[in-house]
């Protein structure tokens, strides 16, 4: 006996969203039920345009969080229940089993809640050439799915099988580094690998080692702990500053939990901003042209190194379409970043090795390694490398309990009527804090650049009641003050209204 359901009542029953991302919620809503469902509804989706059939392979993997076993083991039945063979790749980094599912012209999925806290988590989905996209978004939203009696009455799996045995996914993925870099790349490099609960952490470990430099092993934990690559835990940067300072090291590495997001710190334990990471990787590598969100540092147009510089609306589908664009434009080697630091490779590329193969993913190897071989190969240390580049800084924050309503009623009030009036009504809000508005950017939110040089950026949340700000000024301190008045600001404007 089977049960229809579909996607989008799925969506408000269970409370477990469906986006670019994924599906993402609660670990108590995302039932064996649910994660089966939009697990068939992706495939549904991905048969209706020729990537998948009875018989075709599926990759799947997780990160390190309590319940993504469960959730791979309901995903997996999914897979065999559509009639697919489910290939294990077990416990690696989502960019891990995106390449393979690449090279091997099959979807893929990933189970894993990112940065977020480990009472939540989620599923990444693959298409057989890149990420789903919007459209693909779209059209597993519209799916209906009929689903087998196979669940109790808490929405679980009656019976439990092995999802399948393991595909070593992590020795290609390391070898496409160290083929790349060579085997002395980092020789002489003293880095600390800062390996927390990172699913990527003893990849991370053997690459290190692989590329001829000294591995030191931090802060590994059995518990996981959520680390923001955009916020950085206070513990973290308190850690990475005496970690440098104890143990003499060059740098510090890490990642968010499914370690496709990266983390790294200078010699004095400073972490760079991820931002700043992609375009220090992309004048490493060579690129021609860049995508991005409007969001990252200004540093990228400022710096003169790129021949062409998209800026686009926050989220990797918004900068594939960007990097696809550029491509299709002829533009030559072409990348993507983000601010939380994941690097996507549009184009192949040449280095010392055998060369980089594509991938449109979000990496957190790629960045952190190019930055560390540029920084050897001029004999120069990561500070000293970071101030090769403009002096712009950014911060971002964000209004917490602050409804969408009201985020949307705040952005239609600063932006409405001509441009003279707009500007005018922003230099009255922000005046006393940056001088006078200069120019408007609605890409995503409002970003409004100031005649001063400085630029404040409100956004309303796309999945959570915030309001996010980021700031961007000539130095560090200046960035995060200005952040911290922009919000003071906008929390009094609330309390009067």
């Amino acid at each position: 006996m089977t049960q229809s359901v579909s996607i989008a009542d799925l969506m408000s029953q269970s409370g477990v969203a469906f986006g670019t991302s994924g599906a993402r919620g609660l670990v108590s809503a995302m039932t064996d039920r649910v994660c089966f469902a939009y697990s068939c509804a992706f495939l549904q989706h991905l048969a209706d345009i020729g990537q998948f059939e009875p018989g075709r392979h599926v990759a799947i993997a997780g990160d390190l969080r309590p319940s993504s076993p469960r959730i791979m083991a309901a995903c997996a039945a999914a897979i065999r229940h559509m009639g697919g063979e489910v290939d294990n790749c077990g416990f690696v980094p989502s960019p891990a089993v995106a390449a393979y599912g690449f090279a091997q012209g099959i979807p893929s999925l990933m189970v894993t809640g990112s940065h977020i806290p480990d009472d939540r988590n989620g599923i990444k989905f693959n298409r057989t050439d890149g990420e789903v996209l919007k459209p693909d978004e779209l059209a597993i939203r519209a799916q209906s799915v009929a689903l087998p009696d196979l669940f109790d009455d808490e929405g679980m799996l009656r019976e439990s099988q092995p999802i399948a045995p393991l595909i070593d996914v992590a020795t290609p993925y390391i070898a496409r580094y160290v083929d790349a870099f060579g085997n002395q790349a980092l020789s002489g490099l003293k880095l600390g690998v800062y390996e927390h609960s990172a699913v990527g952490r003893d990849i991370l470990l053997t690459l290190v080692k692989a590329l001829g430099g000294e591995a030191v092993s931090l802060g590994r934990s059995e518990t996981f702990i959520p680390v923001d690559t955009e916020a950085v835990r206070p513990e973290d940067q308190a850690l990475a500053q005496q970690w440098a300072a104890e143990l003499g090291l060059d740098a510090i590495l890490s990642t968010d939990g499914d370690s496709d997001r990266p983390l790294l710190a200078d010699e004095k334990g400073e972490w760079i901003r991820g931002d700043v990471v992609g375009i220090l990787c992309a004048r490493a590598l060579g690129i021609k042209a860049v995508a991005t969100p409007v969001s990252c540092n200004s540093a990228v147009e400022l710096s003169g190194l790129f021949g062409a510089v998209r800026r686009t609306r926050i989220g990797s589908p918004f900068v594939i379409e960007a990097m696809n664009a550029l491509v299709e434009e002829g533009q030559g080697t072409v990348c993507g970043y983000e601010a939380n630091g994941g690097f996507l490779l549009a184009t192949p590329i040449p280095v010392e090795g055998c060369g980089l193969a594509a991938l449109p993913t979000r990496d957190a190897v790629l960045p952190i390694l190019a930055t560390l071989v540029d920084a050897r190969r001029q004999g120069v240390t990561l500070s000293a490398l970071l101030a090769q580049l403009p002096g712009r800084y950014t911060f971002s924050e964000r209004l917490q309990n602050y409804p969408s309503a009201q985020s949307q009623a705040l952005i239609t009030h600063l932006e409405h009527g001509s441009e003279a009036e707009i500007l005018a009504r922003l230099t009255q809000m922000f005046g006393a804090l940056v001088g006078e508005a200069g120019a408007v950017d609605r890409t995503d939110g409002l970003r409004i650049r100031f005649t001063g040089g400085d630029i404040i950026h409100l956004r309303p949340s796309g999945n959570a009641p915030e309001l996010r700000c980021y700031t961007e000024s000539d130095s560090a301190e200046r960035a995060a003050q200005l952040n911290e008045e922009s919000l003071r600001l906008i929390r009094q404007q609330k309390a009067d209204t």
